[in-house]
């Protein structure tokens, strides 16, 4: 039978206090299923659970979980792309026991009191460092922030030896994010501690893409149950689904292909979870080359739109195209990039409108990971309207943080040194 992170959060401390080297920490019983059950880092596997009605033993027919910490062997998470599907199972199901936190009157478990976590975010960002750092704070952890204008980064000192410096200073884990790709496997090569990327350059950003698939999942299994669908079939589906097996689903990521480690992040765990994508832009911003890391590459969004079951809009990252106009959205003004003719021509091809959205698929979802460029890549009452799950992956990430932060913080902590 599964474990799970977390009983009431006052009683917890009160228990860890007195116990520190027999108790577990608790969650209650997520509404997609049974509960993980596995320890906090520094205690040992609770007691067998005793059997009854309400709590019978696991069926042949029922597979058992496996235990997501035991999986998890890295100290570092720097993408997707050298993930097996086992560990990229093992952080989406440790997110799972960690989801009800945030909807507790008590917003706070002790996974890791005691511990320290640096933000080291050296590009501009408000959703993952907001989200990053109240993660941290879930988990009981102290936070430290640090950005590129308040740091020696400025004054010519390497990112390597900052978090050299940042570790001296006694953290258990770093949260970085910078415009070079790589920067995050420097930080790992330079450091004992954890690291977790929160995006560098064009290379990945693997929480956004853990997050993406964590609300693909939710709300596909929502609308099953919303549909009650019966029989074999819509057992069999849902049983499949609720392990994150994404067999048989078909995403689209559409938009700055190219630009984004975001699509890099979501190509490699959709398609290693067994997923088929499809990457659809301009021939300027989705280049056929872009097969090369699993996907299939097409140029006519309304071709595919109406047999995809979620499509992903990227913004068009105006900053990373050179000869462009680059305004920023705080200077506002014309945007214009030489990838394409103009906005209006983009717009008019691959934006997705309502006219657009109302051809998808029943139950078919529209994500997108922000910053939104409203009328651009996405209409307002698309961005708003019932299929849109855009605020909801902002709800989801803040469980898969608390995951990542806490199977990498904890498998430090027992000694693995695999980046």
């Amino acid at each position: 039978m599964p474990n799970v992170i977390a009983v009431d959060c006052m009683l917890q401390q009160k228990r860890i206090a007195a116990k520190p080297s027999s108790e577990a920490v608790t969650l209650s019983k997520h509404r997609w299923g049974a509960p993980l059950h596995f320890p906090v880092p520094t205690t040992t596997n609770p007691a067998p659970v005793a059997r009854s009605a309400s709590n019978p033993p696991a069926s042949p027919s029922q597979p058992v979980a496996p235990d997501p910490a035991a999986t998890w062997s890295r100290r570092c998470l720097l993408g997707l792309q050298d993930l097996s599907p086992e560990e990229i199972r093992a952080l989406l199901l440790t997110a799972r026991s960690f989801a009800d936190v945030s909807e507790r009157s008590v917003k706070k478990v002790p996974a890791l009191r005691g511990r320290v976590i640096a933000n080291l975010f050296f590009e501009d960002s408000t959703r993952t460092r907001l989200s990053f750092t109240l993660a941290s704070q879930r988990l009981s952890a102290d936070v430290i922030d640090l950005t590129e204008t308040g740091s020696s980064v400025n004054k010519g000192e390497t990112i390597a030896d900052t978090c050299r410096n940042v570790e001296a200073m006694g953290v258990d884990g770093m949260v970085i994010r910078a415009r070079a790709a790589g920067a995050a496997l420097v930080a790992a090569r330079a450091v004992k501690c954890a690291v977790v990327n929160a995006g560098d350059g064009k290379h990945e950003h693997p929480t956004q893409g853990l997050l993406d698939i964590y609300t693909l999942v939710e709300s596909r299994l929502n609308a099953s149950k919303g549909a009650g669908e019966q029989g074999s079939k819509g057992v069999s589906d849902r049983a499949r689904l609720d392990s994150f097996d994404l067999r048989g689903l078909k995403v689209a990521i559409v938009g700055d292909i190219v630009s984004s480690r975001v699509a890099r992040s979501n190509i490699a765990g959709l398609t290693k979870l067994g997923a088929e994508v499809v990457c659809i832009g301009p021939p300027t911003l989705a280049p056929r080359s872009l097969e090369a890391l699993g996907c299939r590459v097409e140029h006519d969004l309304d071709a595919v739109l109406p047999s995809v079951d979620a499509v992903n809009m990227l913004r068009i990252q105006f900053e990373r195209h050179g000869g462009g106009d680059e305004k920023k959205e705080s200077g506002g003004g014309a945007k214009s990039s030489p990838s394409f003719p103009s906005i209006r021509e983009y717009t008019q091809g691959f934006g997705l409108t309502r006219e657009r959205a109302a051809r998808m698929k029943p139950g078919a979802i529209v994500m997108h990971p922000g910053p939104m460029n409203r009328g651009i890549e996405i209409a307002g009452e698309v961005a708003d309207g019932p299929r849109s799950v855009i605020f909801r992956q902002v709800t989801n990430g803040l469980a898969v943080r608390m995951a990542a932060l806490y199977l990498c913080v904890s498998a430090e902590e027992r000694g693995i040194t695999t980046i």
